[in-house]
C-alpha cells in the first residue's frame, strides 16, 4: 500500500492517536534549527547556560538573556505551517488525543489546539517565570525591559531572578508534564513522529513506551532516526507535504 494511504487508514483505525514533534517542524516555520552551522549555538558556549550558572551568576543572566533575546525573535515572528495546521484538523476531526512537543515556540496552540491537548516538554519562550516565588509574565513584557536596557530582569514582587519559561541544560525536566506524555505514549494505539531526529532524552524514549504499549509506530521526518527500523512506517521528507497529503486522505474515509 502506498505509504500516505497506510498513514491514513491507521489514523482513521485510531482511537488513541498521539502526535510527537520536534524541531524539525519549527523549522518549516522559518524557526532556525539553532543547533546547526550559523545558529545560535555556533556562536555561544552551550555550557555557559547551565542552568546552574544561570542561578549563581548575575554575569551567566546577563549572558542568558542576551543569547534568549536572539533567539527569541525568530520565534515570535513564526506562523504555523502546513503540518501544524494539518495536524489541529486531525484535532478537528476528533481523531488526536495529545500532542506532546519538544518545540518551545507554541506554534501547536497558535494553530488551534487548546492548551489541554498541548504537552509541551521542554517548556515555552512565549513566557517568562520567576525562579523564587513562579510568578508568570508574558514574554513580550519582559523583552521590551530588556530593550530598555536592563540585561538580567528581575521579579517585580520578589526580585527573584527571571527566566524564559523553558528547560535549559542541567535543569530538571517537569514532572507533571514529563509523566503526562508518558502515560499517553503508553496507552496510545498510533504514535506519530513529526519532525523529531529522535536523540534528546528523555523525551526520545517515547516512541518506545508507545510500542511497548501496542501502538503503531509511524515516523515523519526528513533524515533517518535511531528508530526507523523499529517503526511500522517510515516517511522522508517535509511534513509541510506529507501531513496535508495524509489529512487528505482521511478526510476521503471519513466521507466514504
Amino acid at each position: 500500500m502506498d505509504p500516505i494511504d497506510q498513514a491514513a487508514e491507521w489514523i482513521l483505525q485510531s482511537q488513541r492517536l498521539v502526535v510527537f514533534t520536534g524541531a524539525g517542524l519549527s523549522t518549516e516555520s522559518g524557526i532556525p534549527d539553532f543547533r546547526s552551522p550559523g545558529g545560535v549555538w555556533s556562536r555561544y558556549n552551550p555550557a555557559d547556560f547551565d542552568f546552574q550558572n544561570f542561578l549563581a551568576s548575575e554575569t551567566s543572566r546577563e549572558k542568558y538573556w542576551q543569547m534568549a533575546t536572539e533567539m527569541y525573535a525568530s520565534i515570535r515572528e513564526a506562523r504555523p505551517n502546513a503540518a501544524h495546521l494539518a495536524i489541529y484538523e486531525l484535532d478537528r476531526l476528533g481523531k488526536l488525543d495529545a500532542v506532546i512537543t519538544q518545540n518551545i515556540d507554541g506554534l501547536h496552540e497558535k494553530a488551534g489546539h487548546d492548551a489541554d491537548k498541548i504537552i509541551e516538554l521542554h517548556g515555552t519562550a512565549l513566557h517568562v517565570s520567576c525562579l523564587n516565588c513562579g510568578k508568570r509574565y508574558n514574554r513580550d513584557e519582559i523583552q521590551k525591559r530588556i530593550k530598555q536596557g536592563i540585561k538580567a530582569p528581575a521579579c517585580d514582587e520578589c526580585r527573584g531572578p527571571l527566566k524564559p519559561s523553558t528547560i535549559s541544560f542541567g535543569q530538571a525536566m517537569p514532572e507533571r508534564e514529563t509523566q503526562e506524555a508518558y502515560r499517553r505514549s503508553a496507552q496510545s494505539d498510533l504514535f506519530l513522529v513529526i519532525g523529531s531526529s529522535l536523540v534528546v532524552q528523555p523525551a526520545a524514549s517515547l516512541p518506545l513506551a508507545a510500542k511497548r504499549g501496542g501502538a503503531r509506530l509511524v515516523i515523519i521526518n526528513r533524515d533517518p532516526t535511531p528508530y526507523d527500523d523499529l517503526a511500522d512506517l517510515v516517511l522522508h521528507g517535509q511534513a509541510g507535504r506529507i501531513l496535508p497529503a495524509i489529512l487528505g486522505r482521511v478526510e476521503e474515509g471519513i466521507k466514504s
